[in-house]
């Protein structure tokens, strides 16, 4: 017989299947929000059936948001010629903060992991070529993460839009490896774009 109240030992289960919450993470989140105030807790579940009721994806960048095309992709004073590759709509605020990149963006929603079974049809890359191909877009930043998986997913999509006649960069060195770019800071992700280079 469980010595936790079955209740609290569900949200628990539900709370460690965030990125980041552990078992012990989980179950002081827990307790805590058992100790909440009612309207606090209501305010909270409205917010979390909202996030999933009133956003979508945005038919162009695949970005998350309330209107179809998104902010970004409606904003015609931005550089249709350069087009910013990145692995989940949380990498845009960081890029977006630094106040550097003034293009569009695509997003991949994830990056190749063949041990977890992620191939090229599984993310946005086949999306990615109408944008790219007989369009005014000139260079492709690829801004996947600096990981194993991140590095590879940029050399499948360099090949991938090599045949298109557009230029191919990588942020520059100024991430450490292994990094999510949604956790750098502003000025290491804005001199990581501005020193972007050939890829």
């Amino acid at each position: 017989m469980s010595a936790t109240a079955e209740p609290i030992a569900r949200l628990v289960l539900a709370l460690s299947k965030l990125p980041g919450i552990g078992p012990k993470s989980a179950q002081r989140l827990a307790y805590h929000l058992l100790m909440t105030p009612d309207a606090d807790i209501e305010e909270l579940a409205d917010s979390l059936l909202s996030l999933k009721r009133s956003l979508a994806l945005c038919s162009r960048c695949f970005n998350v948001a309330e209107s179809d095309p998104c902010n970004i992709c409606a904003d015609d004073r931005r550089d249709a010629s350069i087009l910013c590759v990145v692995e989940r709509p949380a990498d845009i605020p960081p890029v977006e903060r630094t106040g550097r990149f003034r293009g569009y963006y695509h997003v991949l929603h994830g990056c190749l992991n063949p041990a977890r079974g992620i191939g090229p049809d599984d993310l946005r890359i086949p999306q990615l070529l109408p944008r790219v191909r007989g369009t005014e877009v000139r260079e492709v930043i690829l801004a996947t993460n600096p990981t194993v998986e991140g590095e590879a997913t940029a050399m499948y999509v360099r090949q991938v839009i090599s045949a298109c006649g557009v230029r191919v960069t990588r942020l520059a060195r100024g991430l450490p490896f292994g990094s999510d770019i949604e956790y750098a800071d502003d000025i290491t992700l804005g001199q990581a774009i501005e020193s972007r280079q050939g890829f």
